[in-house]
């Protein structure tokens, strides 16, 4: 069948917030709390504690957004919720009034794609909260309620709070603040559509799923892709899944996952044996043991024929999220191991998202330190910045590095090199993770040029003027390091 895909994520650079934790207003604003006892910004997080970040904090930092080059923000919940992460969904309708309400998050949807900047929420849709309002009507009338069936209640009385009895009815991972829908229900079916459909007419640009393979009523979320699509065919749809997720990418269901398949060997190769085995042991993706070059691009080349073409370009390729340490933290501060894995982020097919706070050096382990304050820009690593500012310039600059596709030149050692080709645009791309200066020499076949400026990037490049080896490249790289090498354009 033929795949359809929106053409803006092939070209997008994602920003993920979590609004809690990125920017808090700094203008008089009519907010509903005025006074409240909010954590100290710059302290460590506590699992419930909340540090005010709100949306009119998020709109007033678009220019920082824009000047890195973003052009996609990716929230994290923004809906009504008793918890800092907002995945304790109170009401589907309603922005949280912390972080503003509607029309805060209206007023920043209209500033963002005013810039061009488009904007995906997401949509927890596989379970509620005990505070929702359906469900809390089960809790305050019991069997009397007529809500019953919209949930997978199992036997009486139910016990939302107290641990030390049953809870008697499904949370999701055993988690009694986080009643499971019964999604076998055609009315929750059809709330859950009309959520969907709600948000998409109020201008968003496109769903982030919560935990979607948790939902296996047959035809769900081909339905889910014909209603959003319906009303707005360049609606991203991209799925929490972990891991092979072939069966959600067939082209009826998700545009793309979050690729923490691409994560899990990229920080394993760049960051190899530095990795923290703690933060990383207990998570769905493993970025360990250490790969060298060659096994790192088996497993790129086998990711790259896992999914259609068109799937592959709007992957939303990631190094880290909420929902994982922080890469600095999982290479156990490491700057090098970052910057390669960046490198890596940034010329692979696919929308590449930053993690806030990654992009100027920010640190943090396991939750809740992963989701830190966005810090002062006192504390800004601005080598980080820079470099992340000069590769998102490349990838949007070249549009080989966008949609091109994706060749392994070379791949020995600590040394793995490969291409992106676009027409008659060629960039050569190289990384030496070793602790010590290598030198890859091998034969090009395929390209049209010798592609020898350096547009990021220190290593020695040399191409044969043999006769009988006229393709052959010879790359001097320092230690972790990489380049890109193509052609200066204006």
């Amino acid at each position: 069948m033929q795949i359809n895909t929106p053409d803006w994520v092939k070209h997008a650079v994602f920003y993920q917030i979590f609004p809690d934790r990125f920017a808090r207003s700094k203008q008089s604003r009519k907010r509903l709390l005025k006074n409240a006892s909010w954590e100290a910004w710059d302290d460590m997080p506590t699992l419930q504690g909340y540090k005010g970040g709100d949306l009119w904090g998020v709109m007033e930092q678009l220019d920082y957004l824009q000047d890195l080059g973003i052009n996609a923000i990716y929230f994290t919940p923004i809906f009504q919720s008793a918890s800092n992460h907002r995945y304790h969904t109170h009401d589907y309708y309603l922005v949280d009034p912390m972080l503003g309400g509607n029309s805060a998050f209206k007023e920043l949807l209209d500033a963002a794609h005013k810039r061009n900047i488009k904007v995906v929420l997401d949509g927890v849709f596989n379970h509620a909260s005990r505070g929702f309002f359906f469900f809390h009507d089960i809790l305050e009338n019991g069997p009397h309620s007529p809500w019953l069936d919209w949930f997978k209640i199992e036997r009486w009385p139910l016990s939302p709070y107290n641990g030390e009895y049953p809870a008697n009815y499904v949370g999701w991972a055993g988690n009694r603040a986080l009643p499971e829908f019964n999604h076998e229900n055609p009315e929750v079916r059809e709330y859950i559509m009309e959520i969907a459909e709600y948000w998409i007419k109020f201008g968003i640009d496109g769903w982030r799923l919560d935990v979607p393979f948790e939902i296996k009523v047959p035809g769900f979320w081909q339905e889910f892709r014909d209603r959003v699509k319906a009303i707005n065919p360049e609606a991203y749809i991209v799925g929490e899944v972990w891991g092979d997720s072939r069966q959600w990418l067939d082209g009826t269901q998700f545009d793309g996952v979050m690729n923490y398949l691409f994560a899990a060997p990229t920080i394993a190769f760049t960051a190899g044996d530095r990795v923290d085995i703690e933060q990383v042991q207990d998570r769905s993706y493993q970025p360990y043991p250490p790969l060298f070059a060659k096994e790192y691009g088996e497993k790129i080349q086998h990711l790259l024929q896992l999914y259609p073409w068109d799937i592959q370009l709007t992957q939303l390729n990631l190094l880290a999220s909420h929902d994982t340490a922080r890469l600095l933290s999982i290479a156990k501060d490491d700057k090098p191991s970052v910057e390669l894995a960046t490198l890596l982020l940034m010329t692979y097919p696919g929308a590449p998202s930053i993690y806030y706070g990654d992009e100027v050096g920010l640190p943090g382990k396991l939750d809740p330190d992963s989701r830190r304050g966005f810090p002062m820009e006192a504390h800004w690593d601005i080598y980080v910045l820079k470099y992340h500012q000069k590769l998102i310039a490349l990838r949007q600059k070249y549009p080989a590095l966008r949609t091109g596709y994706y060749h392994i030149l070379y791949a020995e050692g600590t040394v793995y090199v490969f291409d992106r080709i676009l027409g008659n645009e060629e960039l050569i791309i190289a990384v030496n993770v070793g602790t010590a200066p290598a030198q890859a020499s091998f034969e090009v076949t395929g390209l049209q040029s010798q592609p020898s400026q350096l547009l990021y990037g220190d290593c020695e490049v040399s191409w044969s003027n043999d006769e009988e080896k006229s393709n052959q490249l010879t790359l001097n790289i320092p230690p972790r390091t990489g380049c890109i090498l193509g052609e200066e354009r204006g």
